[in-house]
């Protein structure tokens, strides 16, 4: 039975959070602002912010669907469970 504690999985509550703004950063390199919460402190239930002159002119869902691409990789391998996304353009 795998454990849901992530410390217990041999994982560093801060390493998902750091992971996730990794990619972020590395898809918004112009991010005027870019955060990633532990909601609930478990590791897997995220609050994303990001600011990026990408997001100008696009509707809300281009945004979302960009930040999505961005974090696939742990969308897909279970990293992320829940995933909460504000974004917002600077201009």
């Amino acid at each position: 039975m795998r454990s849901s504690d992530p410390v217990a999985r041999g994982y560093s509550q801060d390493m998902p959070v750091d992971r996730l703004e990794l990619l972020l950063r590395d898809a918004f390199p112009d991010a005027a602002e870019l955060r990633v919460e532990d909601r609930t402190g478990g590791g897997d239930h995220f609050q994303v912010t990001v600011e990026s002159p990408r997001f100008d002119g696009l509707p809300l869902l281009e945004q979302h669907r960009l930040v999505n691409d961005a974090l696939a990789e742990p969308l897909r391998d279970g990293t992320i469970h829940e995933l909460r996304i504000k974004t917002r353009g600077t201009t």
